[in-house]
C-alpha cells in the first residue's frame, strides 16, 4: 500500500495518505526518503532538501517558499512556508499547455432526468411552495406559517415536495441606494426566479421597509402580496398566508415529473472544509463530472474568488473569448479593491481547519479548488448574484464563504449542487439538492450518515478520478430525478441563506 502521493513529477513534496500519518524513521521506498519527524495524515513530506527561499512545489507549481532550510524527509507546513504576491507566484513555475478532457469527443447520446418543466421553459429538480420575504422583520411569522402549512396542508398534496420560507437579513436599516446595494437586491430578486422556486411563490412584506415589494419584485402582482401590517393580528397574518399558500399548493399538485434532457440542468460546484486531499480526489472527480455535464450541454457554475485568485492564470488558459477575459479581470479587480478597503490579506482565506488538513498556503488551496471546475472552456464570467446566461462552464464571481457562495449560486440559477469536503461540514440548502462528496476515507467512515459519495477511494486505488467522476454524474441524475434523497435532506439539515451585502448598514 502506498504511503504518499505526489501529483506531478516536478513536485518536491508528497502527501501522507496513511491514516495514522508518517512516523519518524518511516522509509518512503518509492522516493528513497526516510521521514525525520512525525507527519500527520494529509500533510506534506519533503522529497528533497529545500533550501531557504527555494520554492515548495506541488501540482507542478510553487505553492510557497521555504522560510528556512527544510531537510529531506521533513514536515512541510504553514509554519515553514511563505508566499509572495500573486504575480510573482504565478511566474515561478511555467504552466504546461492546457488540454481539454473531451475536446474531440463525439456528441454523446442524449440523457434525461425526471424533472419539472416550468411555464417559462426552465427545468426544476423540485416542486415547492416558496414564501419570499422582502424584509427580515417578517421571518418569525413566515417561519411559523410555513411550518403550519407543512404539517397541516402539505400531506394533502403528495406531488409537492416542500414548503420553503426564503428569508434573508436585508430589507431595512440599509443604505438602499448605497454603493454596492445592487448586489443584495438582485440576489434576492434572482433567488425568487430560481427554477426550483419560481413556479409556486408567495411574497410577504411588512409594510414599511425600504426594500418594499414594488422594488423587490416589480413584476409580481400587487394584489397577491401579503402585507403583515394590513392583517388583523398574528392569527390574521397566519391565516392569510395559509389561504394563499393553499391556492398555490392546489396548482403545484397538478405538476408531475417528466423526462427532461440533462442539458437543462444547472449545477453548482462548491467546496468547504477543504484539506490536502481535496485537489487529489473529490475536486478532480467533481471536475470530471463537470466536464461530462458540459459535454451533455448542461450549465455548470464554479465560484469562490478568494480561493481561485492564485489560479487565475490557469483559468485564463481556458478562456478564448476576449470579452470573457476582460470580465474576469474586472471581477478580480473589484474584489481586490473590496479586500484592500477592508485591510484583508489574501492569505486570510485559508482557515485553521484547512491548515490542520494539510493546506499550507492559499496558493495550494487555489490549485485544489480550481480542480472542481474540470477542464472545459470557461465560456462566461458573471458578477455575484447574476443569472447564468450560457450553456457550458461559467465562473460566477462570488465570495468563498460556503453560505454566501451557496446563496449567490442559488441566485444564479443552480438547481443542484456538488459540494466537496475533507474536514467535514453540515452545510446544506433546502432549496436545491446538495450532494456531499468526501475527499478521504476517514471522513467518509466517520460521517457515513452524511456523506453521499466517498471520493477517498481514489486514494486507496479502489476508484480512479474518471470512475468516481462518472459515478457522481450518474448519482446527480438520480437525485435530480427525485429517485434518491441526499443524506442531509433525509435529516432535513438546512442552513439559512446568506445574501452578500457590501453596501453600508444604517
Amino acid at each position: 500500500m502506498r504511503t504518499v502521493i505526489r501529483v506531478s513529477d516536478e513536485d518536491n513534496v508528497a502527501i501522507a495518505v496513511v491514516e495514522t500519518g508518517l512516523h519518524a524513521d518511516t522509509v518512503v521506498e518509492e522516493f528513497g526518503v526516510r521521514v525525520i519527524e512525525d507527519i500527520p495524515f494529509g500533510h506534506k513530506v519533503a522529497l528533497t532538501d529545500i533550501l531557504q527561499d527555494e520554492p515548495v512545489i506541488r501540482y507542478g507549481v510553487a505553492i510557497g517558499f521555504a522560510k528556512t532550510y527544510i531537510p529531506k524527509g521533513g514536515w512541510v507546513n504553514e509554519k515553514n512556508i511563505y508566499i509572495k504576491p500573486s504575480s510573482e507566484m504565478n511566474q515561478t513555475v511555467g504552466q504546461k499547455p492546457f488540454s481539454y478532457r473531451f475536446a474531440n469527443s463525439p456528441k454523446p447520446e442524449q440523457r434525461f432526468f425526471m424533472g419539472y418543466k416550468n411555464s417559462d421553459g426552465m427545468a426544476a429538480t423540485r416542486n415547492v411552495l416558496t414564501i419570499n420575504t422582502t424584509v427580515q422583520c417578517v421571518e418569525g411569522v413566515v417561519n411559523y406559517a410555513a411550518e403550519k402549512i407543512r404539517t397541516e396542508l402539505l400531506p394533502e398534496y403528495p406531488n409537492v415536495d416542500d414548503v420553503i420560507a426564503v428569508n434573508h437579513l436585508y430589507g431595512c436599516g440599509v443604505a438602499i441606494d448605497g454603493k454596492g446595494s445592487e448586489i443584495p437586491q438582485r440576489t434576492i430578486r434572482n433567488i425568487a426566479d430560481n427554477p426550483n422556486l419560481s413556479e409556486g411563490r408567495l411574497v410577504v412584506g411588512l409594510g414599511c421597509e425600504k426594500f418594499n415589494p414594488e422594488r423587490a419584485f416589480p413584476e409580481y402582482p400587487r394584489d397577491q402580496v401579503i402585507i403583515l401590517q394590513e392583517c388583523q393580528g398574528f392569527a390574521g397574518m397566519v391565516q392569510t398566508i395559509m389561504e394563499q399558500g393553499q391556492a398555490v399548493l392546489e396548482r403545484l399538485n397538478r405538476r408531475k415529473r417528466e423526462p427532461i434532457p440533462v442539458s437543462e440542468l444547472v449545477v453548482g460546484m462548491q467546496c468547504g472544509g477543504s484539506d490536502a486531499f481535496s485537489g487529489l480526489t473529490a475536486n478532480p472527480a467533481m471536475g470530471y463530472a463537470s466536464d461530462l455535464l458540459v459535454l451533455h450541454g448542461a450549465k455548470v457554475i464554479f465560484s469562490e474568488v478568494s480561493e481561485v485568485r492564485d489560479a487565475v492564470h490557469i483559468m485564463k488558459g481556458r478562456i478564448t473569448n476576449p470579452t470573457v477575459m476582460e470580465k474576469l479581470d474586472e471581477e478580480m479587480a473589484w474584489y481586490e479593491a473590496y479586500w484592500s478597503e477592508g485591510k484583508v490579506d489574501r492569505s486570510a482565506n485559508t482557515s485553521l481547519g484547512n491548515k490542520a488538513g494539510g493546506l499550507s498556503t492559499i496558493v495550494e488551496k487555489a490549485m485544489g479548488s480550481v480542480a472542481k471546475s474540470g477542464t472545459s472552456e470557461i465560456v462566461d464570467v458573471i458578477s455575484v448574484g447574476e443569472k447564468i446566461r450560457k450553456r457550458g462552464l461559467t465562473f460566477a464571481a462570488t465570495p468563498a464563504s460556503d453560505f454566501v457562495c451557496g446563496t449567490e449560486q442559488l441566485a444564479s440559477g443552480i438547481t443542484l449542487q456538488l459540494f466537496s469536503s475533507g474536514r467535514g461540514t453540515t452545510y446544506n440548502l433546502q432549496h436545491i439538492p446538495v450532494l456531499k462528496v468526501s475527499t478521504n476515507p476517514v471522513l467518509s467512515e466517520k460521517w457515513k450518515d452524511i456523506v453521499d459519495i466517498d471520493a477517498g477511494k481514489i486514494l486507496t486505488g479502489e476508484e480512479s478520478i474518471e470512475s468516481c467522476g462518472t459515478a457522481i454524474f450518474e448519482f446527480l441524475i438520480k437525485v435530480a430525478s427525485g429517485e434518491v434523497k441526499t443524506k442531509s435532506d433525509t435529516y432535513r439539515i438546512f442552513n439559512q441563506l446568506a445574501v452578500f451585502n457590501p453596501a453600508p448598514i444604517t
